[in-house]
């Protein structure tokens, strides 16, 4: 009886500290996509355009390299919010660019409903059933290392299909994203860093858009 009460009390304190790690990381995945909406809009009005890809990548990796040695400490927080602002200011460009287009503007709120619609769903399948998506480590693991070689290659060469064929990669590969990491938070107990969560989640959904952004644009013919 006593071990049965041990592993009930167990169990429950399991629940709580992951409801818990759950509630930080939507809380802030929530004020980090606000903040870099407002960097994208500052972007916008100042007429910034697109950065160099190299610069791009030294700042993206560079600040979730901060992010990830800060992770546990106060200043967590902030390199958080560098990151997320840094990542909108460069998709301020993207966005003025497509808003020249004569249906710029239905296709970048189309993309944000279809992306806020997969993360939604994702993630409630996720937490209502409650299955074990850590079979994905692998898929995801390996998925990134193409997906990155491909578009280097897409932009060397200059190859629509190529183009396509990785905007759609990376619509699969963030979708898989989000479920391995919502699943973590509620099947390993040692997943309690919402600010690591968090920016996995953040990575997954910026991907989400652009790509799908991309997509709907190609097949618009624009």
């Amino acid at each position: 009886m006593a071990f049965q009460d041990t592993q009930v009390t167990s169990q429950q304190t399991q629940a709580v500290s992951t409801n818990k790690v759950l509630r930080n990381t939507y809380g802030l995945l929530a004020m980090t996509l606000l903040f870099s909406a407002v960097t994208a809009g500052a972007a916008m009005a100042l007429g910034i355009q697109q950065m160099n890809i190299l610069v791009f990548f030294i700042g993206a990796y560079g600040l979730m390299f901060l992010v990830h040695k800060t992770a546990n400490s106060a200043a967590g927080l902030l390199a958080t919010f560098a990151f997320t602002g840094f990542m909108g200011f460069t998709l301020g460009p993207i966005l003025s660019a497509y808003l020249t287009l004569p249906n710029g503007a239905q296709l970048i709120m189309t993309a944000l409903g279809l992306t806020g619609l997969t993360f939604f769903g994702l993630s409630a399948v996720a937490l209502v059933t409650r299955k074990d998506f850590s079979f994905l480590a692998n898929f995801l693991m390996a998925g990134a290392i193409v997906l990155v070689l491909a578009m280097v290659a897409a932009l060397v060469f200059q190859i629509p299909t190529l183009s396509l064929m990785v905007s759609a990669g990376f619509v699969l590969f963030a979708s898989a994203a989000i479920l391995y990491q919502t699943s973590e938070i509620v099947h390993r107990a040692g997943e309690t860093n919402y600010i690591l969560a968090t920016i996995t989640l953040y990575v997954s959904i910026y991907n989400l858009f652009v790509s799908l952004l991309s997509l709907l644009g190609i097949m618009s013919q624009d």
